[in-house]
């Protein structure tokens, strides 16, 4: 029998040291492509999800959200889709076609008969708009050509003004408010000194259980940042007349800090609030009832109720470009007593839309409430809670002396 061979002590331990050592090896090893095969994932995911929306917004994101991802606004629409933006009619009732822009390319949302509206992607090419119908046409766009193109005519500043189908159907552009921008303007019915002689003789509606004393605090006091644009301080308002003797604007204490903190919200985002109107003494609303057609009757608060506005608990207000100063354009105007006017109007363009929308989500997030027909005027929570109040601008004091009021004398374009 052969002698067994004698290890070295050496060799013995090194012998009893590689288990281990290929334990540790293999598990460096499988660490090292998790976390490649977890950062690829990670990569993956962001890539889809700035193909899916790189102009969205974060829903209902906090501030720290938004100051951490602030999403950017959709580019300005092309200017040959922008003057062709608009509602069209035919002479033949129930049949409608609103063009509006998404993704820099037209969109046509057609509306026949008694059926619903269904939405088509369109190509522009010079005077012709041609579409055709993404999904089977349903009973709505049967009747009508499932492809086709329409004809534009246009007036001499190149925006159109009609579609032809076929040199058969015509659809006119509809007026849905002052399409060079400025103020949509209803003149009072009666003599403004009439109404406000009448006003100030009247009082306000008595009520009781009103639990909030009220505590009304100046918006500029509270966020330096919010610019006034008080309309009915001027006569570049809805009946093109002075109700306020100053241009000053308050809120209720507890709505007015939620207001500053929205302000705050929005700053990542480049923008600022640009307020037009908040509390308002009752005097103001009864004038206001009593100078409109009953048409606009409708966009203005009963006097013998009294309003949020009466309350110190509705602001009406829009967006401002903290770099420059001016106004961010919206699908409407401010004041406009028409369809467009809706917080979820379809119409314009993706970067109206965008920032109608990142508006309302600021407001929303912090306690209001946005006016199912004016995206522009929002209520605050327990408004109920608040007494009508009639209390002139200048029985709350003296206007601070750096107030810098915001006046805009040039209109914002909206289409």
């Amino acid at each position: 029998m052969l002698p067994r061979p004698v290890e070295s002590r050496p060799y013995r331990r090194a012998t009893q040291r590689q288990p281990a050592l290929v334990a540790r090896l293999t598990f460096a090893l499988f660490a090292l492509f998790a976390l490649f095969a977890l950062f690829a994932l990670f990569a993956c995911a962001a890539t889809v999800a700035g193909a899916q929306g790189a102009h969205a917004l974060p829903h209902h994101a906090g501030p720290k959200a938004a100051a951490r991802a602030a999403s950017t606004p959709p580019p300005v629409a092309p200017r040959s889709i922008a003057l062709l933006t608009g509602l069209y009619a035919s002479e033949t009732p129930g049949w409608d076609v609103l063009v509006f822009e998404r993704d820099g390319r037209p969109w046509l949302k057609v509306r026949s008969g008694d059926q619903g509206p269904e939405v088509f992607p369109a190509a522009l090419r010079g005077d012709t708009l041609a579409w055709e119908a993404v999904a089977p046409p349903g009973p709505a766009v049967r009747a009508q050509p499932d492809s086709g193109v329409f004809t534009i005519e246009r007036d001499s500043q190149r925006r159109a003004t009609t579609l032809l189908l076929r040199g058969q159907h015509r659809l006119a552009r509809q007026a849905l408010g002052p399409e060079a921008g400025s103020q949509l303007v209803h003149l009072p019915v009666r003599p403004l000194d009439e109404l406000r002689r009448e006003a100030l003789a009247a009082s306000p509606p008595v009520e009781t259980n009103r639990s909030a004393a009220p505590d009304l605090a100046e918006l500029v006091r509270r966020d330096r940042t919010i610019h006034l644009e008080i309309r009915y301080a001027t006569t570049y308002n809805l009946f093109g007349t002075v109700f306020y003797s100053q241009a000053r604007a308050f809120l209720q204490r507890p709505a007015a800090e939620s207001l500053a903190r929205a302000s705050t919200w929005l700053k990542p985002y480049g923008v600022g609030l640009l307020v037009h109107d908040g509390y308002r003494p009752w005097y103001v609303t009864k004038m206001f009832w009593d100078a409109a057609t009953p048409d606009v009757r409708p966009f203005v608060a009963d006097p013998s109720s009294g309003s949020k506005h009466n309350r110190g608990a509705a602001v009406d207000l829009s967006l401002y470009d903290l770099r420059t100063g001016t106004p961010v354009e919206m699908p409407s105007t401010y004041d406009e007593t028409t369809i467009r006017a809706a917080p979820d109007w379809p119409g314009g363009t993706s970067r109206q839309r965008w920032y109608r929308d990142l508006l309302r989500q600021a407001m929303e997030s912090h306690g209001f409430t946005v006016n199912p027909v004016e995206w522009w005027h929002f209520d605050f929570e327990g408004w109920d809670r608040y007494p009508i109040l009639n209390t002139p601008f200048e029985a709350l004091g003296s206007p601070p002396r750096s107030a810098r009021p915001h006046t805009s004398t040039s209109p914002v374009p909206c289409r």
